[in-house]
């Protein structure tokens, strides 16, 4: 139940921040965040990262769908990862899947907003954020640690 909390939590700050830049920005304008570093520039990403698949935001709607099923089914039934560690992972991911599902299902694209000043990257959200992060800890949970944590001291 804490893990569906914490991502509920991250979700309602993805839907907060998209909100705002909806109603506070016109589309494509930006305004200063943090300087030098990030500013908010709202941005409709009908694609996937660095807008990949622009044409198809159905096929990525079904896919944030099915994933958002499997990894709330993962998180319920406590199959798969079973460690505290590992269960963070899991809703770090649901949250950033559902957050662009919610995006792609009510708008047909997903709000972006954070644009990087330093260096030339893609516009991304919180819910890109949460995905990045659970994509990341996930790969070195499994690498470093599954073995330990899982099998050898993971809790129910």
């Amino acid at each position: 139940m804490l893990y569906l909390l914490l991502a509920a939590a991250l979700v309602a700050i993805d839907q907060l921040v998209k909100f705002a830049v909806r109603a506070n920005i016109p589309l494509g304008g930006s305004v200063p965040f943090l300087p030098h570093v990030l500013e908010l520039t709202y941005c409709q990403n009908t694609g996937a990262a660095f807008s990949l698949f622009a044409r198809h935001t159905w096929v990525l709607t079904v896919i944030s769908g099915a994933a958002a099923v499997l990894l709330l089914v993962l998180l319920v039934r406590k199959k798969g990862l079973r460690h505290p560690l590992g269960r963070c992972i899991l809703a770090l991911l649901l949250a950033g899947a559902v957050g662009n599902l919610i995006d792609r299902a009510a708008f047909g694209y997903v709000t972006d907003m954070f644009r990087t000043l330093f260096m030339n990257f893609a516009i991304f959200n919180v819910a890109d954020i949460c995905l990045t992060v659970g994509c990341f800890a996930l790969a070195l949970y499994v690498i470093l640690g599954y073995d330990k944590l899982e099998k050898k001291g993971g809790r129910q």
